[in-house]
């Protein structure tokens, strides 16, 4: 299954919550489920972000169109900067070999 994993700065906490409590009809309209909120525990003003996502190549075109459409509307509005992830080891399988695999230490 593929992911977006985006990062806000300079929102509150609180904002973004209620932002994507507001979003969510649409966004699952669109495939995109939030799974994980988090704050950057270094820096309070920073948000990230993940949503499970259906089709990935859709969402990457719908996230560009709106987020160029917000950019039009208000030039200063800030929005995530997006990272898209596809599955490299989804098996349960592939996970086994991973995860039992010792990773190499560097010294």
């Amino acid at each position: 299954m593929a992911h977006i994993l985006a990062k806000l700065s300079g929102a509150p906490l609180a904002a973004i919550k209620q932002q994507l409590e507001k979003d969510a009809d649409e966004h699952a309209r669109q495939g995109m489920y939030l799974k994980h909120l988090w704050q950057n525990a270094d820096d309070a003003a920073e948000v990230f972000f993940l949503f499970q996502v259906k089709d990935l190549a859709q969402c990457r075109q719908r996230m560009k169109q709106t987020h160029a459409k917000a950019r039009e509307e208000n030039p200063d509005v800030p929005l995530p900067t997006l990272t898209f992830l596809e599955d490299a080891c989804a098996s349960v399988e592939c996970l086994r070999r991973y995860n039992s695999s010792p990773l190499p230490v560097q010294p």
